[in-house]
């Protein structure tokens, strides 16, 4: 891709709803595959009392309808403004308390999580049943739509078409294993590792233009090295950006 069509695919814009600015990429289909739209606001009629406490609405007690679920609360019970990245909104907005805690621990995400899966990471990458596998740093692209695969050979990786995602993980007792399943379409984590380290990853995706579903195997270092700790803070990263992902299609 030219850079000036690159250019213009990552083109944004700003944006005023009722929910406040966002700044929206110019074309939709362009967005980041972790965004979310904004909910529709519960109608006025439909709402005289907070959906929270149940305090009736009139002069005194003032309506606010939450910025992420779009329900209707009480200033009491939807006081607290969070940055709302996912909806792409330019300053905090108000939520109720639960959407603000969760908007919080998303917070993380953008602000550790997402710079790591940026950065990199060294791993051994083996496409598909191949008995050969390659050294290759992976890392997702500035635009957050693909993951981008440097070696000997290149490759690229819609985040968009990331259907399942297992973590393999190794327990701190010796020879301890576990593989940590998580369908990015169908469901919630099949089980969940205790006192674990990622140790490595099994992705399935679709390539447009062609049948069944792709594969790969990203393994990281044996040796207790930078190389490998990055390798494993960035296998906790994607596995975060996985659940992202997945609350993104169920909307």
């Amino acid at each position: 891709m030219s850079s000036g069509v690159a250019a213009r695919h990552d083109a944004k814009k700003l944006v005023r709803s009722p929910s406040g600015l966002r700044m929206v990429p110019e074309h939709r289909a362009f967005g980041s595959p972790f965004g979310l739209e904004e909910p529709q606001w519960v109608p006025d009629k439909e709402c005289p009392r907070c959906m929270q406490c149940d305090a009736k609405f009139d002069f005194i007690t003032r309506k606010h309808h939450c910025r992420r679920c779009g329900k209707c609360f009480c200033d009491r019970c939807c006081s607290q403004k969070v940055p709302l990245r996912r909806m792409c909104f330019v300053d905090p907005v108000r939520q109720c308390a639960e959407c603000a805690l969760v908007s919080h621990r998303e917070a993380e995400f953008y602000d550790r999580q997402l710079k790591v899966l940026l950065s990199g990471a060294t791993f051994t990458v083996t496409f598909g049943n191949s008995e050969k596998s390659e050294t290759m740093v992976c890392r997702l692209s500035n635009n957050q739509r693909c993951l981008i695969l440097d070696g000997d050979s290149h490759c690229e990786i819609e985040v968009a078409h990331i259907s399942t995602v297992q973590v393999l993980t190794e327990g701190f007792a010796p020879g301890e294993k576990d593989i940590h399943t998580y369908s990015v379409l169908e469901s919630q984590p099949a089980s969940k590792g205790g006192n674990a380290r990622a140790t490595g990853m099994f992705l399935q995706y679709t390539v447009p233009g062609t049948e069944g579903e792709a594969q790969l195997k990203l393994t990281a270092g044996e040796d207790a090295n930078t190389s490998r700790r990055q390798a494993t803070a960035w296998l906790v990263a994607m596995h975060k950006a996985a659940k992202l992902l997945y609350e993104s299609r169920d909307q």
